[in-house]
């Protein structure tokens, strides 16, 4: 539902509410109108509640593309925290929608935080490691490890034993990072779940912190989805 079709519905039920206040007669039950008159200010307070967290702290966001799958299937609907991302930064392993480099479009991304600024990361023959660590990566499907390899090294990332070029994606020049191999400050790696056919950040580079839009935390649609993201 748009926040416009909610904000009529609220104007329709103050509406009644006035109504039933200022004719009696519409509900000639004195203890039936109070009950009315219950359900219709209740209505009306979760009305303008989730008109609040739709405006300013939780928004929608369908799935375009299988770049997500098996963790979101395409035409799923989930739900963003836009608040989260104000008060505090993105984390490893979190699912994030940010709005994409502007190469790419103006229609936002989703994908996995999977590294975060003074993170090291590589990938090589599938096996991700950040800071040293294998990843255990459940939310990949079997069979679908990246066919590419990524490194952060000599301030650029290098997939296949190429940096990528800085003129067609987000790497910022060396004055902007604090280690040759590891993530800049105020800027974080983004991967699809489904490795081999996603367009992210083995592709297009690093995103910077202000792109964020909000963290995935809900899938509400179709039902046999419904969920919370881990």
């Amino acid at each position: 539902m748009s926040p416009g079709a909610l904000l009529l519905i609220i104007g329709l039920l103050i509406v009644a509410r006035v109504v039933i206040g200022v004719r009696p007669a519409t509900v000639p039950d004195e203890k039936q109108r109070l009950v009315v008159r219950e359900y219709l200010d209740a209505f009306v307070v979760a009305g303008i509640v989730a008109l609040v967290l739709m405006q300013f702290v939780v928004r929608t966001f369908w799935i375009p593309s299988g770049s997500m799958e098996p963790t979101l299937d395409i035409n799923d609907v989930l739900l963003a925290n836009e608040l989260q991302y104000r008060v505090s930064n993105p984390k490893d392993g979190q699912i994030a929608v940010f709005a994409p480099p502007p190469q790419l479009g103006t229609t936002d991304f989703i994908k996995r935080v999977m590294a975060a600024p003074g993170d090291t990361i590589s990938i090589k023959d599938g096996v991700v490691m950040r800071n040293g660590i294998k990843l255990d990566e459940p939310y990949v499907a079997r069979g679908n490890r990246p066919n590419y390899d990524l490194e952060i090294k000599d301030y650029a990332i290098y997939v296949d034993g190429m940096p990528l070029d800085p003129q067609r994606s987000q790497v910022p020049p060396k004055s902007a990072w604090q280690a040759p191999n590891r993530v800049p400050a105020g800027y974080y790696l983004m991967l699809g779940d489904n490795r081999n056919d996603s367009d992210d950040g083995h592709l297009w580079g690093f995103l910077r912190r202000d792109q964020f839009v909000g963290h995935a935390f809900f899938v509400f649609w179709p039902p046999k989805h419904v969920g919370t993201l881990k």
